[in-house]
């Protein structure tokens, strides 16, 4: 069984078992002019998540693990975007405002849609959800079940967010989740930081941590037995 050196602990895991969750690396999170930026943020930040990631993406194809890339978006009329997420905080664009990559964080948007470097191959499984939780009115569980998958790793934007959210629910619904720091990112370090540290608090109270490095080099192994 391959097994990842982590905080709090090693981390074992079966490849057949395990699912790779990609959360939300889309345009309008990652690119100059989008609604990342519109709320005052540094996206270069979120852009040094995209090499690492783009690895670990390979690995984990190359074992043949299950890959879930996230969306975070809304329908075109905006009905599943509470009134109370559209007013929020102070950017100088809104959700379905006209911006550089389309409407922002709208279905079928250009901006909506995940950065080339990691766009999904035919097959994975692509969940647009309208919250902040990957669980939150997508088919997650159903697909994660139907699968067999019990634990996850966890990659995405942004760490104290999306990423946060998705992990505290996955804990409670019985998934272990492993979080790879840096494939996961904010655009403020010290939410970053701490965001990574409360995963890891107390024994793994939400889960564990570990560098993209070892999770690549735990799946060799797993890698060449498939092979």
């Amino acid at each position: 069984m391959p097994t990842v050196p982590a905080e709090p602990g090693p981390f074992p895991f079966e490849v057949g078992s395990t699912a790779l969750l990609v959360i939300d690396m889309q345009r309008d999170f990652l690119l100059p002019g989008g609604f990342g930026e519109s709320l005052g943020n540094d996206v270069g930040q979120l852009a040094r998540v995209v090499p690492p990631l783009a690895a670990l993406l390979a690995a984990a194809r190359e074992a043949g693990m299950l890959v879930v890339h996230t969306r975070e978006g809304h329908e075109p009329d905006l009905s599943d975007c509470p009134p109370a997420k559209l007013r929020r905080g102070a950017p100088s664009l809104r959700i379905g405002d006209p911006g550089p990559y389309g409407r922002i964080l709208v279905r079928g948007e250009h901006g909506h849609d995940i950065v080339d470097e990691l766009a999904p191959l035919p097959g994975e499984v692509v969940l647009d959800k309208p919250g902040k939780g990957a669980f939150y009115a997508t088919d997650l569980q159903q697909l994660l079940t139907g699968a067999g998958v019990t634990q996850l790793l966890v990659t995405g934007v942004t760490t104290e967010v999306c990423v946060h959210t998705t992990v505290r629910e996955a804990n409670d619904r019985g998934y272990e989740c492993l979080v790879v720091s840096d494939c996961v990112g904010s655009y403020l370090p010290e939410f970053q930081r701490v965001g990574l540290q409360m995963i890891a608090a107390q024994g793994g109270i939400f889960g564990w941590v570990a560098p993209s490095s070892a999770v690549v080099t735990a799946l060799s192994p797993a890698t060449a037995t498939v092979a």
